[in-house]
C-alpha cells in the first residue's frame, strides 16, 4: 500500500492487478449488479479517512454536518442538472443523509454505490426514452409551440414522476433538433448525428466500471473538506505520475473514441507515429501488441485502457493494426 498526499492532492494507491484487458464484465442495460464495492475500495476509504483526519490543513471533524455536505456534493457530481433523478429518489437517499460519516468510518461503501447505480439507470432511461424520440423522426416535434427550455437547471424542482422527466427530455431533444436545423441540417443527418451521439453514450454508460463509482463517492467526501482536495483512482494517480516524472511515452497521437473504435485525431509533429508514416489521421486502432507480443483485440475497450497500451518507456516498440 502506497499513500501519497502531494499539498492538496490526495492520492491513495493500493494493491491492483494491472489488466491490459476490458473491465470483467460490461454490464447488461438491465443488470448494474457487477458494481460491487471491492475489498481494496474499502481500505483505500478508510485511508482517506485517516488521511484527511491527520493531514488536512483545518482537520474538521467528520459528523452529521459533514455528512450533509457529503451528500449534496455527491448528488450535485451525479446530477447536477437535476435530469435524471425523481424527487422520489432523492426523498428515498434521504435516510442516509447524516450517515455518511459513520458509513465512511465503518468503509461501508454500499450506500455510495447504490446511488451511483440508480443514476445509471436513470440516465439510461433518459437516453433510451431520447432515442425514442427520434426513431419517430425530427419531424415529428412542433416548432410551431411556444415552448421554454429552462437551461441552468441547478436549482430547479426534482421531477415529481417519469412523465415530467419526459417532458423535459422532449424539450432537451427539440432543442437539439432545432439548433442543427439552424446550423442548415437536413432531418436525415439530424436525426443520424443524434441517434449516434445518445448511442455513444449508451455505449460509454455500459462500460462503467467499479473503480469510476469509487472515485466520484470518494471524491464528493474529500471535496467536501475543500475543492481542492482530490482522490486519485490508480489510473490516474498512475497519469499524475507519469506526467510530473515524463517517465513514459506514448506513440505520439491524439485519440478519441469514435463508437467502439478508437480513432487518430492527429499526430504530434515529430512524435513516433508521425515518424512511422504508418499512422494517419481518422485512422482506427483495432489492435495493439507490445514488442514481440501477440496482438491484442481493442475493439470496444475504453479510450483510457487502449493508452495504457500503448504507453510505455522511451525506445519500447509498438505494432498496430
Amino acid at each position: 500500500m502506497k499513500r501519497t498526499l502531494t499539498c492538496t492532492v490526495l492520492a491513495v494507491f493500493f494493491g491492483l492487478q494491472a489488466s491490459l484487458a476490458l473491465a470483467k464484465a460490461v454490464s447488461t442495460p438491465e443488470n448494474w449488479d457487477y458494481l460491487q464495492p471491492d475489498r481494496e475500495q474499502v481500505i483505500a476509504s478508510l485511508n482517506v479517512v485517516e488521511l484527511l483526519k491527520r493531514h488536512h490543513y483545518n482537520k474538521p471533524p467528520l459528523n452529521d454536518a459533514r455528512s450533509a455536505k457529503i451528500f449534496d456534493s455527491y448528488i450535485q457530481m451525479l446530477d447536477p442538472s437535476r435530469s435524471y433523478f425523481l424527487a422520489s429518489d432523492i426523498d428515498e437517499f434521504g435516510k442516509w443523509r447524516n450517515q455518511f460519516d459513520d458509513f465512511l468510518k465503518g468503509g461501508n461503501l454500499e450506500p455510495g454505490f447504490a446511488i451511483y447505480t440508480r443514476h445509471l439507470e436513470r440516465l439510461q432511461n433518459r437516453l433510451d426514452h431520447a432515442l425514442g424520440l427520434l426513431e419517430k423522426g425530427v419531424d415529428s416535434f412542433d416548432f410551431s409551440v411556444d415552448e421554454e427550455l429552462l437551461v441552468d437547471r441547478e436549482k430547479a424542482a426534482w421531477a415529481k414522476n417519469t412523465a415530467e422527466l419526459d417532458d423535459l427530455w422532449r424539450k432537451r431533444v427539440k432543442d437539439e433538433v432545432l439548433r442543427l436545423k439552424i446550423a442548415g441540417k437536413e432531418p436525415k443527418a439530424i436525426e443520424e448525428l443524434l441517434t449516434k451521439r445518445y448511442k455513444n453514450q449508451l455505449a460509454r454508460l455500459n462500460q462503467t466500471r467499479g473503480e469510476d463509482v469509487f472515485q466520484t463517492y470518494i471524491n464528493a467526501f474529500a471535496q467536501s473538506y475543500d475543492p481542492h482536495t482530490q482522490y486519485l483512482s490508480p489510473d490516474n494517480a498512475e497519469n499524475f505520475d507519469i506526467n510530473m516524472s515524463l517517465s513514459l511515452e506514448g506513440i505520439g497521437a491524439v485519440l478519441q473514441s469514435d463508437n467502439e473504435h478508437v480513432k487518430i485525431v492527429r499526430l504530434v509533429p515529430a512524435g513516433p507515429a508521425e515518424k512511422s508514416k504508418q499512422l494517419s489521421p481518422a485512422d482506427k486502432i483495432i489492435g495493439v501488441a507490445q514488442a514481440n507480443d501477440e496482438m491484442v483485440d481493442v475493439i470496444g475497450w475504453r479510450l483510457d485502457e487502449v493508452v495504457k497500451l500503448i504507453r510505455g518507456p522511451k525506445g519500447r516498440w509498438y505494432a498496430w493494426k
